[in-house]
């Protein structure tokens, strides 16, 4: 379920009209997250790390109102549940977009997540499903590089305000501490360095219980 957002009095009209002209209107950051806790989280509690942080991911997104928004035919829609398309690897190589779809109840997410998982690494291509809605984050990991910082290919002929979300190679140090690189992008006629502050924060929160 969507509603459409009352643009004429939204305080950001003029940014959305701005930003929205460009070529390139998404912009990002780069971030440092500390994930000790939540990588001994999820081995306590025998999980796969990648779902435990998928999940913390869609918490947060699902948290800050603009990471909701979407952009239709000049219009913004909120949206009342954002998924993640995740990109899935298979032993030879190749990856797929999955869907995987977000609860609050993280045992059901993690069947939901598992059940994906498996049906994309028996599959083969690069699409292997229709994607007919835009309430997701575009959703990557790369274990195999600490990046820095990150880019995308894009299509700027097509319509896309999804953000992207990707995470690095995990990273411990001499004192145990466990950081992981973590690359957010979002169009910036939907939302400031404000929200994606926000959203960072919140996140670092989640990770940190």
């Amino acid at each position: 379920m969507k509603t459409l957002l009352d643009l004429e009095n939204w305080n950001r009209k003029e940014h959305f009209a701005h930003f929205s002209r460009m070529e390139e209107p998404f912009f990002g950051a780069t971030v440092e997250i500390d994930c000790t806790k939540a990588y001994q989280s999820a081995k306590e509690l025998n999980v796969s790390f990648f779902i435990y942080y998928l999940h913390k991911t869609l918490v947060a997104v699902n948290s800050v109102e603009n990471f909701k928004y979407r952009i239709s035919e000049d219009k913004i829609y909120i949206n009342d549940r954002i998924d993640a398309s995740a990109t899935i690897g298979r032993e030879d190589g190749t990856f797929g977009f999955s869907l995987i779809e977000y609860n609050p109840d993280f045992k059901i997410f993690e069947k939901n997540a598992l059940a994906e998982i498996e049906r994309i690494q028996n599959t083969s291509g690069l699409f292997t499903r229709e994607f007919n809605d835009d309430n997701l984050i575009h959703f990557s990991a790369i274990p195999w590089l600490n990046f820095t910082s990150l880019t995308h290919a894009r299509s700027f002929t097509f319509p896309d305000s999804c953000p992207k979300v990707s995470f690095g190679k995990m990273m411990v140090s001499e004192t145990g501490k466990r950081t992981i690189a973590m690359a957010v992008y979002a169009h910036h006629g939907l939302m400031d360095g404000l929200h994606l502050g926000q959203f960072v924060d919140f996140f670092q929160e989640l990770m940190n219980k």
